[in-house]
């Protein structure tokens, strides 16, 4: 059901205005009227209507004119004309059903409304929203019209009212009331993706940190959404592209968003546990782990810290200033290869993980034995070089220095004993 003005034949409008002791001035008006009823330009029943608005003034069908003025600047997409013709029935009628609705849409059209327009829109949107069961109530439909178009024409004005309300809130900067606006809009019309788009940017201008991964899913859910009432793909290109930089600047990396991307499409809302983790908690939360590890392992942690740095952007000034030539403290790693297998004089170590080779340890005098990979092995040494990618440090160490070796020498091999031939 359209909530527009749609009028009858100017025949019948006269005839059920007659019922009332309304009359046209002259024919001359009724001539007018009926010619504005089957003009289609807009343009042409505009300067038809200012015809009648000028020559009869004080004419006794003021309703059908207004009416007329909706029809035709809803046409044009003149919204502030629209409003403005919209407030004009209001003035008489607070429950017209055509100029309420007609008010809540100017404000899509308004360029930069002014504080008064912003009133009429946010009076006309309240009166729909509180009003609702009244004025769609049983006895109010039109004979012509079906329950269920009935039901539908009220579920429609009712969302666009809400979200009116929202604009106006957005309007004004009143960022917190608009976020409550386009929550309940959303909650009677999910499938509303520009409202989810309204509601993540409103989120965002509020600047508090706890609402921001409530912004972050809005953008997602109008970025992937493609059903009913979706952005244009255009748009939700645009979107996707916001949302992106919006997510890799908060987070940190782009890790987990096609899984937002992909929870966002099934839902407008956000569940009430849903959190996006930003760098800042991930930094913290790394802080604390390390803090822990120093607790609990300040050998390991030490170890880290030494690659973290040794990865970075001053690796070199940090090794030069910091580590080489100095006799580090005592680490331990699990054996991952000798040279030579047996009386080794060169051993590589896996100190972070007990996997990941990252520290040579040369000797100064080869070791008893042999040894099976995986054995721990403490060592004390001095930082000589360094690789940053594959990562490994490598150490001069005296033999003395390294704690675990249990090497195993071989079987001495049994002597040959030749007989003599008789």
């Amino acid at each position: 059901m359209m909530l527009g003005v749609a009028p009858r034949t100017a025949l019948g409008q006269a005839q059920q205005t007659q019922g009332t002791q309304k009359n046209w001035k002259d024919r001359a008006e009724y001539d007018l009227y009926a010619s504005i009823l089957k003009q289609t330009d807009p343009n042409q029943k505009l300067a038809l209507l200012n015809q009648w608005k000028e020559k009869y003034p004080n004419t006794e069908f003021p309703e059908l004119r207004d009416a007329a003025y909706l029809d035709t600047y809803r046409a044009l997409g003149r919204g502030a004309d629209l409003l403005n013709a919209a407030n004009q029935i209001l003035s008489r009628d607070p429950n017209n059903l055509q100029a309420l609705g007609a008010a809540v849409l100017s404000i899509y059209t308004l360029q930069n409304p002014n504080p008064d327009q912003l009133g009429i829109v946010e009076k006309a949107a309240n009166q729909i929203v509180s009003n609702a069961d009244t004025l769609f109530a049983t006895d109010k439909k039109p004979s012509n019209v079906s329950d269920a178009d009935w039901g539908a024409a009220k579920k429609t004005l009712t969302v666009q009212a809400q979200t009116a309300l929202g604009l106006v809130a957005m309007n004004r900067k009143q960022n917190d009331q608009a976020e409550q606006a386009f929550t309940k809009a959303l909650q009677l019309d999910p499938n509303a993706a520009q409202v989810s788009y309204w509601l993540g940017t409103v989120i965002l201008a509020q600047k508090d940190p706890a609402k921001q991964s409530g912004a972050l899913y809005e953008f997602a859910r109008a970025a992937s959404y493609d059903g009913p009432g979706a952005l244009n793909p255009a748009g939700r290109g645009d979107v996707q592209k916001y949302l992106e930089k919006a997510y890799i600047s908060y987070h940190g990396s782009r890790d987990g968003l096609d899984q937002l991307l992909a929870q966002a499409k099934t839902a407008a809302l956000p569940p009430p546990d849903f959190k996006v983790v930003s760098k800042t908690d991930l930094a913290a939360a790394q802080a604390e782990k390390e803090n822990e590890l120093m607790k609990q392992n300040p050998q390991l942690a030490l170890w880290k810290q030494i690659k973290t740095e040794l990865t970075g952007a001053n690796a070199q000034s940090y090794f030069n200033e910091h580590m080489k030539d100095t006799v580090l403290p005592k680490f331990t790693g699990k054996l991952v290869s000798a040279t030579p297998e047996n009386r080794p004089k060169e051993l590589v170590v896996a100190v972070e993980d007990g996997t990941t080779p990252d520290a040579t340890l040369k000797l100064d005098a080869p070791l008893v034995g042999k040894m099976d990979p995986g054995a721990p092995i403490t060592f004390e040494g001095t930082a000589t070089s360094y690789t940053p990618s594959p990562y490994m440090v490598t150490f001069d160490v005296e033999k003395a220095k390294i704690t675990g070796w249990k090497g195993v020498a071989p079987p001495a091999k049994k002597a040959v004993t030749h007989r003599k031939k008789k």
